[in-house]
């Protein structure tokens, strides 16, 4: 804890650095801009544990390997004296939910349908940091989600918002749709007040998980979440939560777009960060058809580009499975021969949905002996 400084000098320079950093994040964009201490969440280490302890981080090894780092600023960076926490409002135009009701499409999470907003925040945050660090004659270092740093505890305890029960970061001004970034320097800046939370009773986050991904209100097992599952998780997806997952191909928006306080989001927002027109609401058959450079060059500068194109592949092929639609079933069937196993295994399983029960069972005859794969053959030979 900081002690207060009497000294007018002092004071009037906190209060100048301060009101530039926020001069600064508006210039760039940022709805948000509030100061915190790096001690300000002496409880993130317990509940961080409790997290890595219960396994639900899946195989997100890394954050048992950056928990020191991830619980404490301090351990991050020795000499940071104050944190800078930015928000910046990319509410949708409209519910992405709605998006369920079009099985011939594949829904990609609202955040990742145009540039990747790591190199669109971390820009705005380094021009900010060469300002300050110009003005202040004190050292900085700029973060966005990519760095061990607990971005959404350290933005409760700066008051951007509070963690709802979803997890995520709640702004009464902007709801449930905050992109965050840090800045940590070895400036004193004047120091905000924590938000509190304001969910209530509400569970509406909670009821709108397609997966039941929280164990309990303000806790996630991310073994079970969409979002982990499309994006991080590499290899097979449990085949009892692949119906839930409808046309979600990268990301899941639900328990976001539940939250009531988006009202207020919708109300603020201004056109930033624009959605591509190509990735609201793309084909699932147009998807299938991609190949590595097709994925590349469809993806490039985007978030999704960063899984690849066999997870990628994966994914809409659970979707296609999904769908219902016997016209991909001729696509489901070119990719049998796919080099990458975890595609040919979803599309098994996406065949075994959208064929008659006597078509799929002539194709297992003449395709499965020449499959090589355990974990394909394992797909071959699972009931209907």
């Amino acid at each position: 804890m900081r002690e207060p400084q009497s000294d007018p000098k002092i004071r009037k320079r906190r209060e100048e650095l301060t009101r530039f950093l926020r001069q600064e994040a508006a210039a760039q964009g940022f709805d948000l801009c509030r100061v915190t201490l790096p001690d300000s969440i002496p409880q993130a280490p317990e509940r961080l544990q409790h997290f890595l302890d219960a396994e639900r981080h899946g195989t997100m090894a890394w954050m048992e390997e950056t928990k020191e780092r991830r619980a404490d600023p301090r351990v991050l960076w020795s000499d940071v004296r104050s944190v800078v926490m930015f928000g910046m409002n990319y509410g949708p135009d409209d519910d992405p939910r709605l998006l369920q009701e079009q099985p011939d499409k594949a829904a990609i999470s609202v955040y990742a349908r145009n540039r990747d907003y790591h190199d669109v925040i971390k820009g705005r945050l380094k021009e900010i940091a060469t300002r300050f660090a110009a003005r202040a004659g004190e050292d900085v270092k700029v973060f966005v989600d990519t760095a061990p740093v607990m971005e959404k505890p350290l933005a409760a305890a700066a008051g951007l918002g509070w963690q709802g029960k979803h997890t995520n970061l709640v702004s009464r001004e902007y709801g449930s749709w905050l992109f965050l970034g840090s800045l940590f320097t070895t400036a004193e800046l004047d120091i905000d007040t924590g938000e509190v939370d304001h969910c209530g009773s509400c569970r509406a986050c909670l009821a709108a998980c397609p997966t039941d991904a929280f164990p309990a209100p303000y806790q996630i097992d991310a073994r079970r979440c969409i979002s982990y599952l499309t994006i991080e998780h590499k290899g097979t997806i449990h085949p009892d939560l692949r119906p839930a997952f409808g046309n979600r191909i990268y990301g899941c928006d639900d328990c976001l777009a539940a939250c009531p306080w988006n009202k207020f989001a919708e109300e603020a927002r201004e056109m930033k960060l624009q959605a591509r027109d190509d990735l609201k609401a793309p084909d699932i058959a147009s998807l299938l058809t991609l190949d590595d450079a097709a994925f590349r060059s469809l993806f490039s500068g985007s978030p999704v580009k960063r899984i690849g194109r066999n997870r990628f592949v994966r994914n809409v092929l659970i979707a296609a499975g999904n769908s219902g639609l016997p016209h991909l079933i001729p696509l489901c069937s070119s990719l049998l021969d796919d080099a990458s196993p975890d595609v040919r295994g979803m599309a098994v399983w996406a065949l075994s949905r959208l064929m008659p029960a006597a078509d799929f069972d002539a194709l297992r005859q003449t395709r499965q002996a020449g499959e090589t794969d355990d974990e394909v053959q394992s797909e071959w030979m699972r009931e209907r």
